[in-house]
């Protein structure tokens, strides 16, 4: 089964936690690529059997720039059967902790088959590895 891990970051946090999700993947024994928001080829989205996406929020919980290419892909195409997982990071101290995680996974709940979603306070600490890997894992679950 073909797996993408798609991520925007801007201070390294999301991409530290991506490539976390990435290897944890190959670990688990998916078949999994990792990509940068830009270098996804969202015009063949479907040709995906999943897509983990990685996003940090910017200004007041809202999804950055970068990343509204692929949540138009998602809601443009019919992505009915490709599973999903969402994933971010953020800072607990503003008011919407995650947002752009939250976004996604609204969207996506409505144009996929959304199996999972994360959110890690600022980057992946040593305390965040079990639930990393039972992300990585339900997805891949839900993929069989």
């Amino acid at each position: 089964m073909k797996l993408a891990v798609v991520y925007a970051s801007q201070s390294g946090n999301t991409e530290e936690l991506a490539e976390l999700l990435f290897r944890i993947c190959l670990e688990q024994g998916g078949k999994a690529s990792l990509f940068s928001v830009e270098d996804f080829p969202h015009e063949n989205l479907t040709s995906f059997d999943a897509v983990m996406i990685g996003t940090y929020t910017w200004g007041n919980g809202e999804i950055p720039l970068e990343m509204m290419g692929l949540y138009q892909a998602f809601e443009k195409q019919d992505a009915k059967n490709v599973m999903t997982g969402v994933f971010g990071t953020g800072d607990s101290s503003y008011p919407h902790f995650c947002g752009a995680v939250d976004h996604f996974r609204d969207m996506l709940f409505r144009k996929s088959r959304l199996a999972v979603t994360l959110k890690i306070e600022l980057r992946p600490q040593s305390k965040d590895l079990e639930r990393c890997e039972k992300f990585v894992s339900i997805l891949l679950g839900a993929m069989v």
